[in-house]
């Protein structure tokens, strides 16, 4: 009854891009990123305490004391042990004009030990001591 009429074009190569590997290939990628960026924190594993301040203005290259909840001591990362605490600070800020010092001690470590600490901190000569902490939760804890 009718004749259909076929075009050439019909059986040859599509002009177009097919992205739909890309977009599988994307997504892959975009779900590999979202699992492994909290695991990319690199550092010594503390669990700040959670305080409610104003953040201060930081210097160019701040100095941070580190200690751990077993009472492990590190100074910019590089392990001191607690008898040359005050010796090692002295010997670091012996050049450096600014005399601050940032503690960021675990949450779980008596108030008497960070109070000793910064006792230490202060024979060594360095005036300005800074707490690091946690912004508080939204649920106000």
């Amino acid at each position: 009854m009718g004749a259909s009429i076929k075009n050439s074009d019909d059986y040859g190569p599509v002009a177009e891009i097919n992205i739909t590997p890309f977009v599988d290939v994307m997504l892959v990628l975009l779900v590999i990123f979202m699992v492994a960026a909290p695991l990319m924190e690199n550092g010594i594993p503390i669990q700040l305490p959670r305080a409610t301040t104003k953040a201060l203005k930081q210097s160019q290259d701040p100095v941070v004391l580190h200690i751990t909840r077993e009472r492990v001591f590190y100074l910019n990362k590089s392990k001191i042990s607690a008898a040359e605490l005050i010796k090692s600070l002295q010997g670091y800020y012996k050049n450096r004009a600014s005399k601050e010092i940032f503690i960021r001690a675990d949450g779980k470590l008596p108030y008497e030990f960070v109070a000793q600490t910064m006792a230490a901190i202060k024979l060594a000569g360095i005036d300005k001591i800074g707490l690091v902490t946690l912004p508080p939760d939204k649920k106000g804890e």
